[in-house]
């Protein structure tokens, strides 16, 4: 008897965890996405393609493939991407090669994609952030304690950035090229034991920024970069409604409209009106339709995902295991940050999208990968009883 309790006892305490709440806030976040993705673009489907519901099956069946792709992912042991992450980092950057052969494809004048069969586009700067999300882990814990110093943390710095370059100069694509390096250097952020410096650095960075623009914005108006132009649009989108601001300026007549309750699903006017609304801009026409109320239900279901995330990152069984998913935690708020940002005209646009919600295979695909590689790590926290 005093046997089988220790025994029992044994095996209570080598529970293994799995994040069901984190299951659970994803798939409302994606049916959610679904829903608002038939409301925002069913015009817009229905004048370009004769089908209302074009871009909603589409986006459905890569969603039911992202599930699928969860469930195999979680069941695999993270360990084993140790071993394959440099690899895959090597892969990702001649897979963002390929898009300046002939291979490349351009979409709305921008030469991103890698033309598949059967119509598809593949965007390989999704391969780079898992990438990033992989192998800036692996190069933390080899280094050890030689990430305290200034010259670790500079190796781990030139990593990120000679992949945030390759996907800035081979797929000119700034916005991710800035996700990717905000990745390394948060994950840097976290395992460093000094706080301060960071601070510093980044209050001084802002710093620049804003004297930057504010110079540009006085000297660069006869530009013809359309990253300068971009600056232009943001700072006084009204006096550039014919290069751009006319985008960003009926998104802010959509959220205006809106008010605290919204119009009502399918009741929204601006949709019908602003370029590639079902992209970046959907937060807009959630704003529109839903109201004040609509935007805070969306963020406080980010804001639980990513909490889950901080769980599983505080309570992995290693550092490698944390550091990955402190690297999705990354990815994960600063692509809603910058989309954010961009649709109530915080900063200039960058055509980043609403992970889960916005218009993507691509995106859907890979951003189900990273949630299949979080709850994986969670399969791996034990907890006593």
């Amino acid at each position: 008897m005093a046997r089988s309790r220790k025994t029992r006892k044994r095996k209570m305490t080598k529970a293994r965890y799995f994040d069901y709440s984190m299951l659970a806030v994803l798939i409302f976040l994606i049916c959610f996405g679904l829903v608002m993705l038939y409301s925002t673009s069913s015009y817009s489907a229905l004048v370009t393609y004769g089908d209302s519901m074009h871009y909603f099956k589409r986006q459905l069946i890569f969603c039911v493939m992202g599930l699928i792709v969860i469930y195999v992912v979680a069941k695999i042991d993270y360990h084993i991407y140790i071993k394959w992450a440099k690899p895959l980092y090597l892969v990702s950057v001649f897979l963002m090669m390929l898009v300046k052969t002939p291979l490349g494809k351009e979409v709305n004048g921008a030469k991103r994609w890698i033309q598949l069969p059967f119509d598809q586009q593949f965007q390989p700067a999704e391969v780079a952030k898992i990438a990033i999300i992989l192998f800036i882990p692996v190069l933390i814990c080899k280094m050890g304690k030689e990430i305290k110093t200034l010259g670790g943390i500079a190796k781990i710095l030139a990593w990120g950035a000679f992949s945030a370059a390759c996907v800035l100069f081979l797929t000119d694509n700034l916005s991710t090229a800035i996700i990717v390096m905000g990745i390394t250097c948060i994950m840097v952020f976290v395992v460093h034991p000094k706080t301060a410096p960071f601070i510093v650095l980044f209050t001084a960075g802002m710093g620049v920024i804003l004297v930057a623009v504010q110079i540009l914005g006085r000297v660069l108006v006869t530009s013809e970069n359309f990253r300068m132009r971009r600056i232009l649009v943001w700072l006084a989108p009204e006096d550039h409604a014919a290069e751009g601001g006319y985008q960003i300026m009926q998104a802010l007549y959509a959220i205006g409209s809106g008010g605290f309750f919204g119009k009502g699903l399918g009741n929204s006017a601006q949709k019908m009106i602003i370029p590639e609304v079902q992209n970046d801009m959907i937060l807009s026409i959630i704003c529109e339709e839903l109201g004040v109320f609509g935007a805070i239900l969306v963020l406080v279901l980010f804001g639980m995902l990513l909490y889950r995330l901080l769980f599983i990152a505080q309570n992995a069984p290693d550092i490698y295991g944390s550091l990955i998913v402190t690297g999705i935690f990354a990815h994960i708020a600063l692509q809603v940050i910058l989309n954010v940002a961009v649709v109530i005209n915080l900063i200039p646009t960058t055509g980043i999208t609403l992970p889960f919600i916005s218009y993507g295979g691509t995106s859907i695909l890979f951003l189900t990968i990273e949630m299949g590689i979080a709850l994986g790590v969670s399969r791996k926290i034990k907890f006593e009883d």
